[in-house]
């Protein structure tokens, strides 16, 4: 018989909350919360340790059931007014994890590619426009996604929720201005600054080598560093009133570019 909890006020289900709702929890504890079959199956296929998988019956079909329980996680079924307190959203098949974090520090990270394709976002602060740049970079097959001094914490669950589980298929590190730079140098990957001043239209250089495109802020832009290591700094035309455009859009015209010089390999 799977175990049953059914009441708010039960340690497991606080902790829940907390985990949901504080970075700071999420941090300390090494964990944070997975909604959705998909997400999750993607996560256990990436190489995330699943602790816990919560289950709300009436929204989780039985076929769906008999493929968690084939992982051999431990499994507990909540009732409708738990679920509703803990999920972000009603259509997530009745199914929450709770998973422990992955280092993202850039020791750790390993690009196989002798032509890697690199996207560097500075300071993103909104979460869906962090999850909308990894679900992006995941459409591209991108080799990692750099985060230059984030903002937000990258599990929260609004970057996992609008990353559609990209954040759990693409290789992801952190790292401030300085230490992203050093690394990208340290691999001979050529910079390319989304950045106006002295630069050249984005369809003008050659992004077969190895690249990182770096994007940042709608309203800040990228620091002054950026260009000043940057091999070339790039723009995108625009051609209506509007100056600037939505970070996500910027950094998918840029790479599948990119991907479109690579024959979309």
């Amino acid at each position: 018989m799977m175990k049953e909890i059914t009441s708010l006020k039960n340690p497991r289900i606080k902790n829940l909350l907390l985990l949901k709702e504080k970075s700071k929890q999420r941090r300390e504890q090494g964990l944070f919360i997975i909604e959705g079959k998909r997400e999750v199956l993607l996560a256990i296929n990436s190489g995330y340790k699943i602790e816990t998988i919560y289950i709300e019956p009436q929204l989780c079909a039985a076929h769906e059931l008999e493929q968690l329980e084939a992982q051999k996680l431990e499994c507990i079924q909540i009732d409708s007014k738990i679920y509703e307190k803990v999920a972000y959203r009603g259509s997530t098949e009745g199914i929450i994890a709770v998973a422990k974090c992955k280092d993202l520090s850039l020791e750790q990270l390993s690009i196989k590619s002798k032509t890697p394709l690199v996207l560097v976002a500075e300071s993103p602060e909104k979460p869906g426009n962090i999850g909308a740049l990894l679900r992006t970079a995941d459409a591209a097959k991108v080799d990692a996604v750099l985060v230059a001094n984030p903002r937000t914490d990258m599990y929260n669950p609004n970057v996992i929720r609008s990353s559609v589980g990209g954040i759990f298929s693409t290789q992801i590190a952190t790292g401030s201005t300085e230490e992203i730079i050093a690394y990208l140098k340290k691999h001979n990957i050529a910079i390319y600054s989304a950045i106006l001043q002295e630069s050249k239209p984005y369809t003008e250089p050659n992004f077969q080598n190895p690249t990182a495109l770096v994007v940042g802020t709608e309203s800040t832009g990228l620091s002054e560093q950026w260009r000043s290591e940057a091999i070339q700094c790039i723009h995108i035309p625009m051609l209506g009133h509007v100056d600037s455009m939505n970070v996500s859009v910027a950094a998918g015209i840029l790479i599948f570019e990119a991907k479109r010089q690579r024959a979309f390999k």
